[in-house]
């Protein structure tokens, strides 16, 4: 049914998620959900400061200041980082747009809230793993046991190919392909939508061969299951990783001060394929990303890199490599 200009929010709400995300966006679940859970915030701070009831609200409480409110209330009162407040921020313009163009005569309030800007985010340095913490985080699994030999393989094939965890949970078991192993690679449908096709190493070929052996199941099944057999959730991979970077920090202990998540594996292996001399334009067609830009992030991580570049410019009479200063200006420097 085709909302009325005096109907109530709920109408509205309704035909934006049944009609516009789900029927005609075809959005993934995870989006649905974070937009979901974005208005069921949005209502209740709406609720409490027009003392009306959700089925009683309309669209024009919903007005610019009331929204700029909620967004800083989320910042303040729950904590929320600015990178949070900001894709709450784009759910509500994604229902302004969709009420501007039902809804002509609301173009006004709909131009005032589209108009409340994003906030500046400070870039966090990315966190990745050297070769030394992702060999003892590999080695933490306890590979006698069919959890341990599981554990393995999602966090090797994590490492190796650089998916979301998403993706990772995503997979099926016809998305593994080993024959011919110069060909074997894993296909999954990433962000977006998107679908692409990543190789695998001769290592990750091998431990998904046992692994699959190990696993049996459908075609359809997915690659990996809980302990109660059935699909992770984001939450079961977090703590994973966590679980065995924890036991990896107490033989290698540079993880111990590592924010180690599952976005850094992520980030791992992009690590690796930049300082193997992979170009960013192939390393954002094996990550999935939209823009090459987006893949320039990793040139600024890696300090090596840079050093190299230094030691390509220098002048001919200048030494490679980093300075190191006398003895006598160390000590005079310590004696300050």
């Amino acid at each position: 049914m085709k909302p009325t200009e005096n109907a109530g929010l709920p109408v509205h709400l309704q035909r934006f998620f049944a009609e516009r995300l789900i029927a005609q966006m075809d959005a993934s679940p995870h989006t649905v959900a974070s937009y979901r859970d974005t208005f069921r915030l949005l209502l209740a701070y709406a609720c409490e400061q027009t003392a009306r009831r959700p089925t009683d609200l309309l669209v024009t409480d919903l007005d610019a200041e009331l929204v700029s409110g909620f967004l800083s209330d989320i910042e303040a009162q729950r904590k929320n980082s600015v990178r949070t407040r900001n894709l709450r921020r784009a759910a509500i313009r994604s229902f302004f747009r969709f009420i501007a163009l039902h809804e002509p005569a609301r173009l006004l309030q709909c131009q005032q809230v589209l108009a409340i800007p994003a906030k500046r985010e400070d870039k966090r340095r990315i966190d990745f793993l050297e070769p030394q913490e992702s060999a003892a985080l590999l080695a933490a699994p306890d590979r006698s046991t069919p959890i341990g030999r599981r554990d393995h393989t999602l966090l090797l094939v994590a490492l190796q190919t650089g998916l979301r965890v998403s993706e990772l949970i995503g997979l099926r078991l016809r998305d593994v392909v080993l024959v011919p192993a110069s060909r074997a690679h894993v296909h999954c449908r990433g962000k977006g939508r998107k679908e692409r096709t990543t190789p695998l190493r001769s290592d990750s070929v091998q431990a998904l061969s046992q692994w699959l052996v190990e696993r049996a199941g459908a075609p359809d099944d997915p690659l990996f299951v809980s302990n109660r057999r059935g699909r992770f959730s984001r939450d079961g991979i977090e703590r994973i990783v966590h679980k065995y970077a924890r036991m990896a920090s107490r033989t290698c202990a540079s993880m111990e001060n590592k924010r180690i998540r599952p976005h850094t594996l992520r980030h791992t292996a992009a690590m690796e394929l930049l300082r193997s001399g992979v170009g960013c334009t192939v390393i954002a067609l094996w990550l999935g990303h939209e823009s090459v830009e987006t893949t320039q992030v990793y040139l600024h991580a890696d300090l090596e890199i840079k050093k190299q570049a230094m030691d390509r410019t220098r002048p001919a009479d200048i030494p490679a490599g980093v300075y190191q200063p006398k003895d006598e200006l160390l000590a005079f420097l310590e004696a300050l």
